[in-house]
């Protein structure tokens, strides 16, 4: 008697204890050397795993959330975690794992498969993924359509490491403020100075995503920005002379962990600028947030990540000189479900 072919269904309550083992054992393992496949993000270090950032309690889930698992004569081979963003009909696959010396990429396919399926019957405009290098990772999402558009390096910072102290005079000085609704068209002005065009086009932010960067907490977009839903987050600006006068330089993003992930920074800055008191005055929000100053332990533990896409350089220099270390780079891949057209256009006609 043959065993039954495996499915692909939506997740039930009843099997989030297997899903968390699952999960475990996928970012605890070394991929070189085991069956199990996931996505390999960040990279496998005590302090920074996965199974810590993307962890699976009941009450971490929204209810726009999505959670598919691939189901095999009776037990559980592979999951495929998806967080949905309403507001801009986007998907982000959060976690992909599979279990199977031989069948892990066909499992991981088929569910990749799967919610693009749904997501298409859902309304999703786009899905993002971010991954290592690793395992034929990038291959497998190139295979489901997906097309590569950037790189980022995520950069650490231990939690031995103490944090600086930065006045609010200090910071004042330097320009640097909380971001305010006003600044949405402004901000808008920057990105699009440091991004490279075609990034921008596919990330296609419009005017309304900036004006509440504070909520907004997926703008900027990173591969890291899952773990924010386990943070307070803040966004500040950075103003300085410009061509047509005061303009902002530079965007940060805090988020202060409440669980046991690490904090986390964002910075964006135009390329002629140094960002140094940018990261300087994060990692202060930080240490003032978690009273690091006062002397306090436990909410710093598990230290400060920060995530630079490659073409942002010489940003990474600036975390580096702040104390951070590269432990990982990762690709960008998205999948748009809209096909674009071009805007109809008069040509000229000759006869």
């Amino acid at each position: 008697m043959s065993a039954r072919p495996g499915r692909v269904r939506g997740a039930r309550l009843t099997d989030l204890a297997a899903l968390g083992e699952l999960s475990r054992l996928s970012h605890q393992s070394d991929e070189r050397e085991s069956s199990v496949r996931s996505l390999g993000l960040p990279v496998s270090r005590s302090q920074v795993s996965v199974f810590r950032l993307f962890r699976l309690p009941l009450g971490a889930f929204r209810p726009s959330d999505q959670l598919y698992v691939y189901e095999e004569d009776g037990r559980l081979a592979g999951l495929a975690r998806v967080e949905r963003d309403p507001q801009r009909d986007e998907w982000t696959i959060v976690e992909l794992d599979a279990v199977g010396i031989h069948e892990a990429g066909d499992i991981r396919l088929r569910l990749v498969q799967h919610l693009l399926r749904d997501g298409a019957r859902r309304g999703a405009v786009r899905f993002h993924v971010a991954c290592a290098d690793v395992g034929g990772n990038v291959e497998l999402f190139m295979q489901a359509g997906f097309i590569t558009y950037g790189q980022e390096h995520i950069l650490y910072q231990a939690p031995e490491v103490s944090l600086p102290h930065v006045a609010p005079e200090e910071a004042a000085r330097a320009g640097i403020r909380p971001a305010m609704p006003l600044d949405a068209l402004a901000l808008s002005r920057l990105y699009a100075q440091v991004t490279p065009a075609p990034v921008a086009r596919l990330e296609a932010y419009r005017l309304p995503d900036w004006e509440r960067p504070e909520q907004q907490a997926r703008i900027p977009r990173s591969s890291l920005a899952p773990i924010l839903r386990f943070a307070e987050v803040e966004s500040f600006v950075q103003e300085g002379a410009g061509r047509n006068g005061e303009e902002l330089i530079g965007l940060l993003q805090v988020g202060v962990a409440r669980e046991e992930q690490p904090h986390y920074l964002r910075v964006l800055a135009r390329p002629d600028h140094d960002a140094s008191q940018l990261v300087q005055y994060g990692l202060s929000v930080v240490a003032e947030r978690t009273g690091a100053h006062r002397g306090k332990a436990g909410r710093h533990d598990a230290g400060v990540i920060a995530p630079v896409r490659t073409y942002e350089a010489p940003l990474d220099r600036c975390f580096e000189e702040c104390g951070f270390t590269k432990i990982a780079t990762v690709t960008l891949l998205m999948k748009e479900a809209l096909v674009r057209v071009a805007e109809p256009a008069l040509v000229p006609v000759t006869r």
